[in-house]
């Protein structure tokens, strides 16, 4: 009986939620509503119910009471972000075997269900189900790594699901959590909050291992993580999956580094944060939020790492084989803020500096949703060049900068929206390049409300390279456009 009232509860939420304009909302972990849980006042009804909008003016939400105050709740959100893309191909790409210098598609970047609730004082459990980077190549090539044919149908899987244990009551000083999780080490942009991007996208180079040895950045952990005071911390320990079942070919063993496919060992991560001003919101595992759209005043230290031992190797000139470490570390400052708090004008800015040592020579290039399905060029030692791909991950050195600037609410209107435009910056220096390496991106935000409907326009300008002995050179450069829509409750 109380499945059928949930159900009723959920659909008839959906229903008013639909017929309700919501306003624009401060942003939380993941694809979730603001942390900090909503109390009912005195008074109100003492069975649970699904509340929608009685969480303040400021936030519709799917949520289930389980208790008369609202401390104890199970919520669910839903996130689209659908892309239209025109792309300058890298040289030698093709589409199903045809030659294109240009591509146009149309692909869902993400679509996800996220399910979550603080079940008991000390008990909460968070799992996400959903699909990435479905466009019309998404099952190719025609066959998959063992004979048997694709199938475009089974693109979705869980990309979460862990229990995690409050230690203290009402307390965010340890949570202690295991299962299948986004909980990492290194930077924020390792654990990014999807539905609260500041940008159109996250720097996926931050994902540092994101599908060859974890679940799209998801690991199989146990992990440690709270906010004592001004630090913000979580620690883990992972095992992490081998790289033959990523579902692609593995590299052959040569003198270009690449994950190992003998042996086995744990992974070991952190991330430490000092905040001066806000505390973050910490209320779903790991994510972190990408803008507050100023209702928070945020301004972060940070540093984080991730290591592994014997998880790479490569051939020496003797033919012997070689096993290295994996070892990642990073520093970086992080500032969200509101500049006018009667406008509600807001800045974003983000930099950090990224050493990555894969072993020597590592290099792998991605391209996001790629929309190309192969390539007649041939650069040694890489793979996967064709399309919009670039040296995305390496051995080596990385900058990464961000800023937006939001302008005031309401810009067009009471209740059309805002703008906020941005720029990203990623300079590396890789070992496998003859020289440093700069990918670049503009973009604007439509806010329509908030995170929940938010238009974005996003160029970005990459570079294509050609092979200069063992190492790669550049030889000019590519453009992207992308028109994202995103709706999210």
């Amino acid at each position: 009986m109380k499945n059928i009232l949930f159900a009723a509860a959920l659909l008839g939420g959906m229903s008013a939620a639909a017929q309700q304009p919501t306003r624009s909302q401060a942003p939380a972990d993941t694809l979730a509503p603001p942390a900090e849980q909503t109390q009912r006042p005195p008074g109100t009804a003492t069975r649970p119910s699904a509340i929608v909008g009685t969480a303040g003016a400021d936030k519709n939400e799917l949520k289930y009471n389980l208790n008369e105050s609202g401390s104890h709740f199970f919520k669910v959100t839903f996130l689209n972000q659908t892309w239209l893309r025109l792309n300058q191909s890298n040289p030698g790409t093709t589409v199903n075997q045809v030659p294109k210098e240009n591509t146009f598609d149309i692909g869902l970047r993400r679509t996800r269900i996220q399910m979550f609730g603080q079940l008991t004082d000390h008990v909460f459990l968070y799992v996400q189900f959903g699909m990435n980077n479905f466009n019309f190549l998404n099952a190719f090539p025609s066959y998959n790594n063992n004979g048997t044919p694709a199938n475009r149908k089974i693109a979705a899987f869980f990309h979460d699901a862990v229990g995690e244990y409050l230690v203290f009551k009402n307390k965010d000083y340890l949570k202690l959590g295991a299962g299948l999780t986004i909980v990492n080490g290194l930077s924020r942009f390792s654990q990014p909050s999807v539905s609260s991007i500041m940008s159109m996208d996250v720097p996926v180079f931050a994902q540092a291992t994101v599908d060859q040895t974890d679940e799209f950045s998801r690991k199989l952990s146990l992990y440690a993580r709270g906010q004592v005071g001004p630090i913000d911390y979580r620690v883990a320990v992972s095992d992490p999956f081998p790289v033959q079942t990523n579902g692609a070919t593995p590299a052959p063993l040569s003198s270009f580094s690449n994950f190992a496919q003998k042996g086995h060992t744990k992974q070991f991560q952190g991330l430490f944060l000092y905040q001066f001003f806000d505390k973050e919101a910490n209320q779903t595992p790991g994510y972190m939020t990408g803008t507050y759209l100023g209702k928070k005043k945020i301004f972060n230290l940070e540093g984080g790492f991730i290591t592994q031992k014997a998880a790479m190797w490569h051939r020496e000139a003797t033919a012997d084989t070689v096993y290295t470490d994996l070892n990642l570390w990073s520093l970086a400052a992080f500032l969200d803020m509101p500049l006018n708090r009667q406008t509600g004008s807001a800045i974003n800015a983000y930099v950090g500096y990224f050493n990555l040592n894969y072993g020597p020579n590592y290099l792998r290039f991605n391209g996001i949703m790629n929309p190309a399905s192969g390539t007649t060029a041939s650069l040694p030692g890489a793979s996967g060049t064709q399309g919009n791909a670039f040296p995305m991950f390496g051995t080596g050195k990385v900058v990464y900068a961000q800023v937006g600037y939001l302008l005031r609410q309401d810009l067009f209107g009471a209740g059309k929206g805002t703008l906020m435009p941005y720029a990203q910056m990623q300079m590396a220096d890789y070992q496998r390049l003859t020289k440093g390496m700069s990918v670049f991106n503009v973009g604007l935000n439509y806010l329509i409300n908030g995170h929940n409907g938010k238009l974005t326009l996003d160029y970005q300008n990459r570079p294509i390279y050609e092979a200069a002995g063992t190492q790669l050179a550049p030889t000019g450069r590519r453009g992207q456009f992308v028109v994202q829509y995103q709706v999210f409750i």
